[in-house]
């Protein structure tokens, strides 16, 4: 009885600061340095109200509470004073123990009283920069058919890290964007080690890699797509199933086929999909291997129990992926951790009906070889047929805001790095 009326005072407590929280002025813009930036163009941070995000008042925030409760527990290992990261404007670990601690005190709770806490605990910032323009595309999590052993139609192998990948400052050897690390291939000679690029997708589908294969497929298309994923679900040919989550990648630049395709002419933009190129790669099997090899890029897995099937593999933080909870996005820019606000319109399940609002509370929980921009980010859609049906046509525009501690917020309008642009 006690627990349950201080759990009453916390979501009274709430939901008044909420209904203050919706009266009062937001602060004024912040902008980030570009210097902090891999772009000339300054990210703008506009302090906006809870009242002014569309879909909110009636949103179900709940997923995301669970989300963010997941990436609290990675925040709270980090020390007091290390930076979340990106662009420096979500501040440090120890800004974010108040708001971690009041998440982790709701118990039986209802969409009103998540949203009340996010209204009373954080200040919601549009994110903009130059004329950059929003888009939000979605993964999911793929099955494929597979076996330990190579044989029949289980040829093509599903590699772990190999043992002669190295990871190196890129700004050693070349030029890279923010002094992102990229991968080297070891090899030794007589006289002295060197290091050279990792080989691409091509040379590797030809010639291998060291180290024995976690698995064989029955279908490269299948394979393929796993890597565009980052993980996927196998079913063995003995009926086990496990999940492989990605571990590593060759250094390669990324190149998404879809745009090799419309550049040929075999597709158009407006034809686009994760089902059109499946669709168009099976019917050119002739075509089909030299279309992929254009993508150089070539990720590697670690394999794990299936653990729980309600969320996905784990992501970049270190975590679970939360379905329709968990956002992909630029690391250059953002910092895992921050809970954001989309709002956007995503694809029915049914490919015949109209496209639905998605004005949803999603959590930066992972990124990906394709994603970057400050106003960028890939929707994780769960597994399935319907999560593969809707992120395979999630190509949409929208509207990207960040929520931050008030003690960040304040800070941050104040600070004269982050002073509202004339």
């Amino acid at each position: 009885m006690v627990f349950f009326r201080q759990r009453v005072r916390l979501i009274a407590g709430f939901i008044a600061l909420a209904m203050l929280a919706g009266c009062m002025p937001p602060p004024k813009a912040a902008f980030i340095s570009p210097q902090r930036l891999p772009s000339q163009a300054a990210l703008v941070l506009n302090a906006v109200r809870f009242a002014d995000l569309a879909g909110w008042r009636n949103g179900d925030p709940r997923k995301g509470l669970d989300a963010f409760r997941r990436s609290c527990g990675v925040i709270r290992q980090k020390p007091a004073d290390a930076p979340l990261g990106g662009a420096g404007y979500a501040g440090n670990a120890g800004e974010w123990s108040a708001v971690c601690d009041q998440a982790d005190a709701i118990r039986a709770y209802s969409p009103e009283v998540v949203r009340a806490f996010f209204a009373s605990a954080f200040v919601p910032f549009r994110v903009s920069r130059g004329g950059e323009e929003g888009l939000f595309t979605g993964y999911y999590e793929p099955e494929l058919r597979g076996s330990r052993t190579k044989h029949g139609a289980y040829q093509t192998p599903i590699y772990g890290v190999p043992p002669d990948l190295v990871n190196m400052d890129g700004e050693i050897l070349r030029d890279t964007v923010m002094g992102q690390p990229f991968a080297e291939r070891m090899l030794m000679s007589i006289m002295m080690m060197r290091f050279v690029p990792y080989p691409a997708r091509a040379e590797i589908e030809r010639e291998g890699i060291p180290g024995m294969p976690l698995f064989y497929t029955d279908d490269p298309i299948d394979a393929f797509f796993l890597q565009i994923q980052g993980s996927g679900r196998v079913v063995l040919d003995d009926g086990t199933l496990v999940r492989v989550a990605y571990a590593g990648q060759n250094g390669q630049p990324y190149t998404a086929i879809g745009a090799v395709l419309t550049e040929r002419g075999e597709l158009t933009s407006e034809e686009l999909s994760l089902q059109s190129i499946r669709a168009w790669l099976v019917a050119h099997p002739e075509d089909a291997r030299e279309v992929m090899d254009a993508n150089a890029s070539y990720v590697f897995f670690s394999e794990a129990p299936i653990g729980d099937p309600a969320v996905g593999a784990v992501g970049a933080e270190g975590v679970p992926l939360v379905p329709e909870a968990s956002l992909a996005v630029d690391l250059a820019v953002h910092a895992l951790g921050v809970p954001v606000w989309l709002e956007a319109s995503a694809p029915d399940p049914e490919p015949t009906q109209p496209d639905r609002a998605f004005d949803h509370l999603l959590v930066m929980q992972d990124t990906g070889g394709a994603i970057r921009g400050a106003v960028r980010g890939d929707i994780y859609w769960g597994f399935g047929g319907e999560a593969e049906s809707v992120a395979g046509r999630m190509k949409h525009p929208g509207r990207l805001t960040v929520l931050l501690p008030r003690e960040i917020a304040a800070r941050l309008t104040q600070h004269a790095e982050f002073a509202a642009p004339s």
